[in-house]
């Protein structure tokens, strides 16, 4: 698949004018219908003028085929960590609600309880051993300080898969290592949990942890794997049409320059 050319299909091509002859002359050609302009993004020489124009070194930074595939695996991670903030805001702002009001609820729940008990036991169902019976009851009863530290928790870790998930979704370079730092950090408690009990959802969130991880270690190359912030840079300008332009231009302009001649020396 060409990421560039379906990017450009759905939100239109780049062209920039670049002020410098040289470089400007790499980017334009003209046809029998007028000038044409290569896209910064797919390449393909576009008629029209251009949308754009400046400097060369000004020119905008244009995601190009891996960087556009990229970009898209990052905002499906961010989706997901959208969702984990989601979630653990609703626990959180529910245990506000329960910390604000436990001791109404308590009451009810042990009053109530009976009734439901026997109802469900006319049904054939016996509840006296259910989980989710047993995990509103742990909640319930639990005493005002551990409450407010689960409040704090929850909210906390929402706040973190909030910050990752706008991070990834901007594709910024403290977003990736912010979210690699912060999944890194969660792994060794999600494999001590899976040690004590084996779930399908703590096996798929321990293998969507696991990919973001090494996603980024590798692709976005942190903390000097693979050669670096200096190789992912240099991996970028060697896909980007603008800066092939510029050293190409560079190059042509050394070629045809006259070589210099050493001023000559002056007898003493």
């Amino acid at each position: 698949m060409d990421w560039s050319t379906l990017a450009c299909g759905r939100g239109g091509h780049v062209r920039y004018a670049p002020d410098e002859p040289e470089v400007r002359a790499r980017l334009s050609a003209q046809a029998a219908d007028g000038e044409v302009w290569q896209c910064l993004r797919c390449g393909a020489f576009v008629p029209g003028p251009p949308d754009l124009h400046g400097p060369a070194a000004q020119a905008p930074s244009v995601p190009r085929g891996r960087q556009i595939r990229s970009r898209l695996i990052l905002k499906i991670f961010a989706v997901e960590r959208f969702l984990r903030a989601l979630v653990f805001g609703a626990v959180s702002i529910a245990l506000w609600r329960l910390l604000s009001s436990q001791g109404s609820i308590e009451r009810a729940f042990s009053r109530d309880l009976p009734a439901v008990r026997d109802l469900f036991a006319q049904l054939g169902y016996n509840i006296q051993h259910s989980r989710l019976v047993g995990v509103l009851q742990h909640a319930l009863f639990l005493n005002h300080h551990t409450l407010t530290l689960l409040v704090i928790g929850t909210a906390g870790y929402a706040a973190i898969e909030l910050v990752e998930a706008a991070g990834l979704w901007l594709a910024r370079r403290w977003g990736e290592y912010f979210a690699m730092i912060a999944t890194s950090l969660g792994l060794p408690l999600e494999i001590y949990d899976l040690s004590r009990e084996v779930t399908v959802t703590a096996l798929v969130l321990l293998a969507v942890n696991l990919a973001l991880v090494l996603y980024l270690a590798i692709t976005k190359r942190l903390f000097g794997i693979r050669g670096g912030k200096r190789a992912y840079d240099e991996r970028l300008r060697e896909d980007s049409i603008m800066d092939w332009a510029i050293a190409t231009a560079h190059i042509q302009s050394a070629r045809t320059e006259p070589p210099q001649t050493q001023p000559a020396q002056t007898a003493g």
